[in-house]
């Protein structure tokens, strides 16, 4: 399984159930940031570009319907609200403004965290469950598993992670910065030099040569791509 499942932002007033949901969303193996407020939630949804966003509807400054309403007009992420406004008029409230799913307080973190991870199947689709080819190499996302010319091949979970990008769009260029917001989610002691050192390291790999690399390629003052299927 991959290390990571998805970068999941939690915004929540309440620090213990904030924590709660964190520690069960780990254990499912998604990086999670915590936040305590509305606006701290606008700020990191827009910065770091989460995959799914758990959004208490009581929260200081700006309160999670307004988050909703303004996310919603920004971006498709997933949205799923928790509040201990239970009656039917909010919940529908919640989902009229664009929230993907509503639970009540308190909240189940198993129930949460099924919730999520059936969110997550839909909002990404089938294209997750596919085998990427590219010319003989083969990547396996469910399996986290990489083959080249049939013979497997051990990635470290960053590695695998900035090949499956890479593979699944062939032919684009993603800037380093892509790389690190897609591939390195929440870390920040992370920079331009840690790809490239991971682009070293995964070419010794996968590359017959890696000085003339057939797969992943260098494009000058750009980044890098994947070579074309």
């Amino acid at each position: 399984m991959r290390a990571v499942t998805a970068r999941i932002l939690v915004a929540d007033d309440d620090p213990k159930h904030a924590q709660l949901i964190r520690l069960y969303l780990e254990r499912e193996g998604h990086q999670v940031l915590t936040v305590g407020d509305g606006r701290a939630a606008l700020e990191q949804a827009r910065a770091r570009r989460p995959d799914l966003i758990v959004l208490d509807v009581m929260m200081p400054l700006v309160d999670g319907l307004d988050v909703c309403r303004i996310l919603r007009a920004e971006s498709d992420v997933a949205i799923v609200m928790v509040t201990a406004r239970s009656a039917e008029n909010d919940m529908l409230l919640g989902l009229d403004i664009g929230a993907d799913d509503y639970l009540a307080k308190p909240v189940s973190p198993r129930e949460l965290t099924a919730r999520i991870r059936a969110l997550l199947r839909r909002t990404r689709g089938a294209g997750d469950s596919e085998v990427l080819r590219v010319g003989d190499l083969e990547v396996d996302g469910p399996r986290f598993e990489v083959r080249v010319a049939g013979e497997p091949v051990r990635l470290t979970s960053k590695e695998f992670g900035i090949l499956e990008l890479l593979a699944r769009e062939p032919g684009r260029v993603f800037t380093r910065a892509q790389i690190l917001d897609k591939t390195f989610g929440f870390e920040n002691d992370v920079s331009d030099r840690t790809v490239d050192a991971h682009i070293v390291n995964l070419r010794r790999k996968i590359e017959k040569d890696p000085g003339e690399p057939r797969y992943v390629q260098t494009v000058y003052g750009r980044g890098y791509r994947m070579a074309e299927r």
